[in-house]
């Protein structure tokens, strides 16, 4: 028969492989919750302690690893420069119509772009916030020499 310990680390190594066909890390810190079952059955503490050590660690990790997932600022997709590489771009906005609309070319094409600032829009630069759709949501474009800069440079902010 195997002894405890080893019977600890075949069962972290099982919650291993499933994590690595899973993604989601929470089966690895489950894992780790066995590996600290294995160092319990190590240093001699009976089968309580093992699984108390097992479940308080891997529980802890669980909690831990939920906690941050949910602290991150989540940015609806539209807005998601990481989804909308358009995000962050300049673009030149000649005229408005009167529903705070505008028809901008941006990438060699004409698109169609909304004012998403306060206050009333005017012609200049703007900067894409978001995507709706095919629509360019636009934002005005903070003043300053380097918002020129990177106006004529063409790149955006990253």
């Amino acid at each position: 028969m195997m002894s405890t310990p080893v019977q600890w680390w075949i069962i972290a190594a099982v919650l291993v492989a499933l994590e690595l066909a899973s993604g989601s890390f929470y089966l690895l810190m489950l894992a780790v919750g066995a590996a600290a079952g294995a160092l319990a059955a190590h240093l001699g503490l009976g089968a309580t302690w093992q699984w108390v050590a097992a479940a308080a660690v891997g529980a802890g990790l669980i909690a831990v690893l939920y906690t941050m997932r949910n602290k991150r600022v989540k940015t609806a997709p539209q807005a998601n420069r990481d989804i909308n590489l358009d995000i962050g771009s300049v673009v030149q906005v000649s005229a408005w119509d009167a529903n705070g609309e505008s028809r901008v070319r941006y990438r060699g094409s004409d698109w169609t772009a909304r004012f998403g600032g306060r206050g009333e829009p005017q012609p200049g630069q703007y900067r894409i916030h978001a995507m709706d759709g095919n629509t360019l949501v636009l934002e005005p474009l903070a003043t300053g020499h380097a918002a020129a800069a990177q106006a004529q440079s063409g790149t955006h902010p990253g």
